[in-house]
């Protein structure tokens, strides 16, 4: 599917960046941009820049930038095509009809038809709780202490004990049995057709966009299973949604809270705490923790306090320091789960415990004491040895000191002691030990990292470049005949650099129009609005300043005679090449 280029760019020009970014972001106007806290990660100090001139807005703490269309994308966890629809009805666009394959049409009916489905059966068993046939729901609802309020706004329902009530109801709507069986709603067997839930309260599932995707029940009375989830559907991957995330997303903490179950989610939401989530009867995932990725930088986990809850934490650490998250784990005791926690404690007390919360490897080491008995000095013995080992997980010689000095203070162990402990095991297994880095001696290395930084450099004079053509396009005059869109040699900056010396030659550059030639590469995507967003010091108002814009100039042109000269395919060309070095010499570049 695709919007045609021309319908791309008149959504985003009609758009204005500021105007669309003030109402996610409070924004304060500092010299020609706007400045204000990032939405995308947690910040005291305003990094996020957003700019009328070039209609992009950048991050210059986490890198996060784009235009207009990306930021609602990013923010709203939108696809390109909802975020088109949102920013075109803003600006009164009409959009044209989405061009399908004949494929991609029948798929797109059938994923739509499947959430209207699910948006009816939400309604039903909604409507169920509160009939007379619904009072064994709704009043173990409100034993479970949830007000009228909390079950509508997560529109918790009842699944009636008749076993296919919802589907003579959907059948009636005029929805062919092909389609309820897809919805995970009805199984159809041999003996009969019957509905998925039943004599249940309902939990409907809802995807960050408040669309109903899927069903959690919860038996009535002693049948099995105690919670019942929808199958995988179209529409439902358990693996790649969290319970509660269309809430927690606007919330205004730096952090999530991520539980076991339902009931926690919705206990901890109406006692105030609506940055928490839950995984949906599943193990916590890779595909989580990357969406949990897109809206926080901290988790902390409030799982069950007994031996299945502390497993789970367990398999969920690692995970989430994958994805970059840093992890904090709280402690329930003497209660089970937050739910019981909050009816007893109050809302107070758990604010207190999440204030209080643990680092995530400090809880491990406490998990990994249990298994030893620290009277006997052989397992007391064992026990340092795999706090040592487990030390060894941090690659970095200063953040494993910083954690030995505090596994040391929390576990009453030495701190010399144990980080001897550490660089002997670690040079058994081959690891580095805790100490400054040795001085280089191998010539290899040192070219390695000197070739790096050169490249850095050239890449930095690159970006400097165009982030100067982009925010003073009358430099470009200033520098024709001297460097082009050629000397960016590397294939993406090549790419850009044509496409923004194009802009400047026509008089019409437009650096948010040319991200929207990689929005569907998120990592491209971000690498080139990181170039067209360079840290300006250099602001070339005085003549020093005006010297480097100089100096960088003439510092791509040469990289880029440097390289031609290494794949020079005769003495001729090399020659030329050789020639036009020396000329560089002899360039100066005015801006006055």
């Amino acid at each position: 599917m695709y919007f045609p280029e021309e319908i791309i760019e008149e959504v985003r020009t009609r758009n204005d960046i500021v105007d669309v970014i003030s109402g996610y972001v409070k924004l304060q106007k500092k010299g020609s941009n706007y400045f204000g806290l990032c939405p995308f990660h947690n910040e005291k100090s305003p990094s996020f820049s957003v700019s009328p001139q070039k209609q992009m807005y950048y991050c210059f703490g986490c890198g996060a930038g784009g235009n207009v269309l990306t930021f609602v994308m990013e923010y709203e966890n939108y696809t390109f095509p909802e975020a088109m629809k949102v920013l075109a009805e803003r600006a009164g666009v009409k959009l044209p009809e989405i061009e399908y394959s004949k494929e991609e049409r029948a798929r797109a009916d059938k994923r739509s038809t499947l959430l209207e489905i699910n948006k009816l059966a939400a309604s039903y068993f909604y409507y169920q709780l509160h009939q007379p046939q619904g009072k064994i729901g709704y009043d173990y609802f409100r034993n479970r202490a949830l007000s009228d309020e909390t079950i509508r706004r997560f529109g918790l329902g009842f699944a009636n004990k008749t076993s296919d009530d919802l589907y003579r109801y959907l059948k009636a709507k005029g929805y062919g049995d092909e389609l309820l069986k897809d919805s995970g709603l009805v199984t159809m067997e041999e003996r009969g057709t019957h509905d998925k839930f039943w004599n249940r309260v309902m939990f409907p599932i809802m995807d960050v966009n408040n669309r109903v995707i899927g069903f959690g029940g919860r038996v009535m009375g002693d049948g099995t299973p105690k919670y019942l989830n929808s199958p995988e559907t179209m529409v439902f991957d358990k693996s790649r949604n969290l319970y509660g995330l269309n809430y927690a997303r606007t919330s205004r903490e730096k952090y999530m809270l991520a539980c076991e179950g339902y009931m926690d989610v919705i206990a901890m939401h109406q006692a105030g705490f609506t940055n928490a989530v839950a995984s949906l009867g599943t193990a916590f995932t890779t595909q989580h923790a990357a969406l949990l990725k897109r809206y926080t930088d901290m988790v902390i986990l409030t799982y069950d306090s007994d031996g299945a809850g502390v497993k789970a934490a367990l398999r969920a650490i690692p995970i989430l320091k994958t994805a970059g998250i840093s992890t904090r784990v709280l402690n329930l005791k003497p209660y089970k789960d937050p739910d019981e926690f909050i009816k007893n404690l109050g809302a107070d007390a758990f604010r207190e415990r999440i204030e209080q919360a643990q680092n995530s490897f400090l809880f491990e080491i406490d998990v990994l004491k249990r298994e030893y008995d620290l009277g006997d000095p052989e397992q007391k013995t064992r026990f340092q040895n795999a706090v040592a080992r487990k030390l060894l997980e941090f690659p970095e010689a200063l953040e494993r000191d910083n954690y030995i000095r505090a596994v040391s203070e929390a576990q009453f162990l030495p701190y010399e002691d144990l980080k001897r402990l550490v660089n002997r095991l670690g040079l058994q297994l081959g690891d580095q030990p805790v100490k400054s880095p040795a001085p280089e001696t191998d010539g290899q290395q040192k070219e390695v990292r000197r070739k790096k930084d050169k490249d850095d450099g050239i890449r930095r004079s690159q970006r400097l470049l165009l982030t100067w053509l982009i925010e003073r396009p009358e430099l470009f005059d200033k520098i024709k005949g001297i460097v082009g869109a050629e000397d960016f040699r590397e294939p993406l900056y090549h790419q850009v650099a044509q496409m923004v010396f194009e802009g400047l030659e026509q008089g019409d550059l437009s650096p948010a129009g040319i991200l929207n030639h990689f929005i569907n590469d998120e990592e491209q995507y971000r690498e080139v609005a990181g170039l067209f967003n360079a840290s300006l010091k250099e602001s070339l108002n005085n003549e020093e300043q005006k010297k480097a814009f100089s100096e960088t100039v003439l510092r791509v042109r040469r990289h880029s005679l440097d390289e031609a000269s290494r794949s020079a395919a005769d003495i001729g060309q090399l020659q030329q090449i050789i020639k036009e070095q020396a000329a560089l010499k002899t360039i100066r570049i005015t801006i006055d």
